[in-house]
């Protein structure tokens, strides 16, 4: 990453996408919770679930494939054009318009951060992307905000505890599903 002086917008646009961890976890965790189901559905619900099954892979994979964007303009966060017509949210914010940063508990005793906009805006800033220490160090240079008490939602070892969980899972339906064919 090139550095750039202090209250300096990035040189290159600066592309993150949600967390590889955090992506795959959740792809996974999709695929473990589903895909038992056509094989203990009724065989007339069979071929429903069985057709729903990689449609719901694909809007789950949708969802996972929002990024943020820094570049001269300001913040941008939304998905690929594949899946953006479907997933109209997202955001925009010029640097000149960030104001301020705001933190707020969540119900499980984490914290989520706003990014509040001169005109009366809170966007949320995303806080599972790839690289989050360098995505929050380019933000406090452009914007001259301090995001030193800024972490991230939830610590890296709960996704690691879920990819445990859910690879045990998926283990588990493939020997299940072993000794079913035997």
């Amino acid at each position: 990453m090139a550095s750039n002086p202090p209250g300096a917008p990035p040189d290159q646009p600066q592309t993150y996408p949600v967390a590889p961890l955090i992506r795959f976890t959740l792809l996974g965790l999709y695929l473990a919770l589903v895909l038992p189901l056509p094989l203990l559905a009724t065989p007339s619900l069979r071929p429903w679930l069985t057709a729903a099954l990689p449609l719901g892979l694909v809007l789950v994979a949708a969802l996972l494939s929002e990024r943020v964007r820094l570049d001269q303009e300001g913040i941008t966060v939304g998905h690929p054009r594949w899946c953006a017509w479907l997933l109209r949210r997202g955001w925009q914010l010029p640097w000149q318009q960030l104001e301020d940063v705001t933190s707020v508990g969540t119900s499980q005793g984490g914290r989520v951060y706003y990014l509040r906009a001169q005109d009366g805006r809170r966007l949320l800033l995303p806080q599972r992307v790839a690289r989050f220490p360098a995505f929050l160090l380019q933000v406090q240079r452009t914007s001259g905000l301090d995001l030193s008490a800024v972490g991230r939602i939830s610590p890296p070892w709960t996704y690691w505890a879920l990819a445990g969980l859910t690879g045990a899972m998926l283990l588990g339906e493939l020997a299940a599903q072993l000794l079913l064919a035997a």
